[in-house]
């Protein structure tokens, strides 16, 4: 590590969790190359004191990349994440997210890479019931996206049995809000139920749509556990130090340990706007199971994560800056 700071490949780094993860790092002084091909992503946040590479994360010249920059751990985010268009496109899904996280492993393999940060997803354990999930809670995925993660953490457990390279893999709940400082944000297309929470608190959005309004919960909407994203980008220079500091393999998740269902992030949502906005009712969305929450104990402990965001208001508020800041520079360009 040159000047004991570490050098860190992030694919994806164009997105929303990457980038955001981009700023964390370089806020601690480490130094960062992105990788994305721009497919999902947006050069807009791509932090400027990042090195950008467009390049498709399955290219095998990643490797030559890897080894030319003296990387000393790779993050990867690169992937599709939208569960009813998984369900629609399930060769896509596995081709993006099975497929493409081979090649990536391969490439950071041969390179010599020993530090493997995976971000993987609580769509693994499928519809877990109202408690809280634990790590060793049984997979059982309801949508080609959570197959197709599942799948890709398998290829890395195995690789890492096997070579020197070790991995955490972080399996996120529901990620919300925005950068403090305004500098990173959901993409305008996400589908995230907060982000949308916050366009239409911030005059962006007409409506909002609940899909899903006879779920067995207390209010018959669907109940997640809600992560703010800094708190998660966090996590990961949490695990990159744990890993860069000699640590073994390690699986966790990053969540808060409790959720909040589609109604109650939609009040918080109206009360943070100082008024109602529209809201229809629709029929469920396949793939959607009806609750999962955290049990994020591991994570806390082995990687000593310690989120300073739990707060639903605190995710709707920086959400809905940020849709405030967007839709002015929107403005301002057209």
């Amino acid at each position: 590590m040159a000047n004991g700071q570490p050098k860190i490949l992030v694919t994806g780094g164009a997105g929303y969790i990457g980038s955001h993860t981009a700023l964390d790092f370089l806020d601690r002084g480490w130094s960062v190359v992105i990788v994305d091909d721009l497919s999902r992503g947006s050069l807009s946040v791509v932090p400027a004191q990042a090195e950008f590479i467009r390049m498709d994360c399955a290219d095998p010249a990643l490797a030559d990349v890897i080894r030319s920059r003296g990387i000393d751990a790779v993050v990867h985010f690169a992937a599709r994440i939208k569960v009813d268009e998984s369900v629609a496109d399930p060769l896509g899904y596995y081709g993006a997210n099975v497929c493409m996280a081979r090649s990536l492993f391969e490439s950071a393999h041969r390179a010599g890479v020993r530090a493997m940060v995976f971000s993987s997803t609580a769509a693994v354990y499928g519809n877990a019931g109202q408690g809280a999930v634990r790590e060793d809670s049984p997979t059982a995925p309801e949508s080609p996206y959570g197959r197709s993660k599942l799948a890709a953490e398998w290829i890395l457990s195995d690789l890492c049995a096997v070579s020197a390279m070790r991995h955490v893999t972080l399996r996120y709940f529901n990620v919300a809000g925005a950068d403090a400082q305004r500098r990173s944000g959901p993409s305008a297309d996400s589908q995230h139920l907060m982000k949308i929470a916050a366009e239409a608190a911030a005059g962006q959005r007409p409506f909002m749509q609940i899909h899903g309004t006879d779920y067995p919960t207390p209010d018959g909407t669907c109940i997640r556990d809600y992560v703010h994203v800094s708190d998660l980008a966090a996590a990961h220079a949490a695990a990159v130090s744990h890993l860069l500091g000699g640590g073994e393999n390690l699986l966790a998740n990053c969540g808060y340990g409790h959720g909040y269902s589609v109604r109650a992030v939609i009040a918080e949502a109206q009360r943070l706007a100082g008024q109602p906005f529209e809201v229809r009712e629709g029929p469920r969305r396949p793939g959607d199971p009806v609750a999962i929450v955290a049990d994020a104990g591991l994570a806390r402990k082995r990687l000593g994560w310690t989120p300073k965001h739990d707060s639903i208001a605190t995710m709707l508020q920086d959400g809905i800056a940020w849709e405030k800041l967007r839709a002015e520079r929107a403005g301002a360009a057209g």
